[in-house]
């Protein structure tokens, strides 16, 4: 699952180490894309084949040493789901953080839901 994966990315970033294997999903790979999109990691690449798939992540890191994902607030949990129509969705940290969601349209940010107009899982904030 995702929980797993942002975890993994920001334990790894505190400890400054360059990569992160992570194994591979389709919903993980999205999601890191998105990360990557918005520069909170710098590449992912899809390594091995069948079962053994795994995805190599490059951390990002500011122009001081401090990694990028400070961060990370999860919304929705495994034992409470939280569901949020587009009316309530709002800017993570006055635009400074990015908050992704889970939608019938695929994983997305939250912003890009408003303007789809479209709702669903809350799945978690960074910053």
């Amino acid at each position: 699952m995702y929980y797993d994966t942002i975890i993994r990315i920001k334990n790894a970033s505190a400890v400054g180490k360059e990569k992160v294997k992570i194994p591979f999903t389709k919903m993980d790979e999205a999601i890191l894309n998105i990360l990557s999109k918005f520069r909170y990691v710098k590449s992912i690449t899809k390594k091995g084949r069948g079962i053994k798939r795994i995805l190599d992540v490059e951390l990002s890191y500011r122009e001081n040493g401090q990694p990028r994902v400070s961060e990370i607030k999860f919304i929705s949990k495994p034992q409470k789901r939280v569901y949020k129509s587009y009316s309530d969705l709002y800017s993570v940290r006055s635009g400074y953080g990015l908050g992704i969601i889970s939608t019938p349209k695929g994983i997305m940010t939250v912003e890009d839901a408003r303007k789809e107009k479209v709702g669903g899982e809350y799945l978690f904030q960074v910053w």
